[in-house]
């Protein structure tokens, strides 16, 4: 197998683990991104370059979306952080988890992406989310957004958040959005703030066309998954859909219930 390696050189642990996970790939190509290739002396490729047959992240959750910008090869992502709810291994895990890869003893599992666009600009595709919200602090706007050409809310708040099932138990679980289990398929739509009590989370079918508006257009701004930013006037129409490419993880067979009482819930639930 040909292995390509994205590592968060901010965190203390993980240049050690991604030597470690190196030398636990002994044997197979592996491409190192221009920071890591330095340390080790060696050649150092850019994300987007990589030709793979795997992409082993060293890191958080920020890294493997980091990834996930630049390359659609199949993540195994290696938890150097504090969380890593989408990472499949920790560092007590490594060595398993790298000998169950190259055996083959592994599932890929497949998760929707979200496509944005601003007006008639495209943005990259979001694992977890997109955020429209005003550009400017303690300024609310006044949003309406439909799907598929249907009015599903009126809103004056901070922003509005559109979220795919991975993305549920991110940002917009923290609005109070539902937790959706990542083999449906739907999106989730949550207003940030809303100024009225009113304005609850609606979770949307996959296939749907979400589309929001800026009433009195003011200057907003669109994030994708804190990777991608986008300044805009507040007059363009920004739209949402499901992205006809999909993120893949390598798995091990532990669910979606069991990570999120292990990593979100606590051992208590």
């Amino acid at each position: 197998m040909r292995f390509g390696m994205s590592v968060n050189m901010n965190i203390p642990d993980a240049p050690r683990m991604a030597k470690r996970t190196l030398e636990l790939l002994k044997g197979h190509e592996v491409l190192l991104e221009k920071e890591m290739a330095e340390r080790f002396k060696t050649k150092g490729h850019r994300l987007e370059d990589m030709e793979v047959d795997m992409m082993v992240t060293v890191g958080g959750d920020g890294t493997i979306l980091r990834a996930l910008q630049h390359n659609n090869a199949p993540i195994f992502g290696i938890n150097a952080g504090d969380l890593g709810f989408l990472t499949v291994v920790s560092e007590e895990e490594l060595e398993e988890g790298i000998e169950n890869v190259l055996r083959g003893s592994y599932e890929l599992e497949e998760r929707i992406k979200l496509q944005t666009t601003v007006g008639d600009k495209r943005m990259m595709d979001a694992m977890n989310e997109a955020v429209l919200h005003t550009a400017h602090v303690a300024k609310i706007r006044h949003f309406q957004v439909f799907v598929d050409g249907e009015m599903a809310m009126n809103v004056r708040a901070d922003g509005i958040v559109v979220a795919t099932p991975t993305g549920s138990t991110c940002y917009a679980m923290s609005l109070g959005a539902p937790l959706i289990d990542p083999r449906v398929e739907a999106l989730v739509i949550a207003p940030m703030a809303p100024f009225k009590f009113s304005a609850r989370p609606v979770v949307v079918p996959a296939s749907s066309r979400i589309t929001v508006q800026v009433v009195r257009p003011k200057e907003c701004v669109v994030v994708v998954d804190g990777q991608q930013e986008l300044l805009m006037a507040g007059n363009e129409t920004v739209e949402f859909k499901a992205s006809p490419e999909r993120a893949r993880f390598v798995s091990f067979g532990k669910g979606f219930y069991a990570r999120t009482r292990e990593k979100l819930m606590g051992t208590l639930c």
